[in-house]
């Protein structure tokens, strides 16, 4: 019976044993907590400067802006504009006419900015 018992133990140390050692505290900590919060950092900030900037347009803009939006969207989902993806058999929406047409009706999206 002894005999059993330390066999018992052997094998349920030797099994924690190899569990621990697959992944450290330390290596999850720094590994997934750390990145994951410090992209919801990013996001939050990046959030904060999206909505300055479009709290900051005049209503004239804005008003322009829906009317651009619906316009563009719009044309950037017609069939012959759309960008041919593997996987997607009718392609997907162009986002570089998207950007091209806010810019071209004189509302810029936030992203478009920051790139010139």
């Amino acid at each position: 019976m002894q005999i059993r018992t330390t066999k018992i133990r052997l094998l349920i140390l030797i099994g924690i044993g190899l569990f621990l050692s697959g992944c450290s505290i330390s290596d999850w900590y720094n590994g997934y907590y750390v990145d994951r919060s410090v992209i919801r950092k990013i996001q939050k900030e990046r959030e904060e400067i999206y909505n300055k900037y479009y709290k900051s347009e005049s209503p004239e803009i804005k008003e322009l802006r829906k009317q651009n939006l619906k316009y563009c969207i719009d044309l950037a989902n017609k069939p012959e504009n759309r960008v041919a993806r593997a996987g997607y058999p009718n392609g997907v929406w162009n986002y570089p006419i998207y950007i091209k047409c806010m810019r071209d009706r004189g509302s810029p999206v936030y992203s478009s900015e920051s790139e010139n």
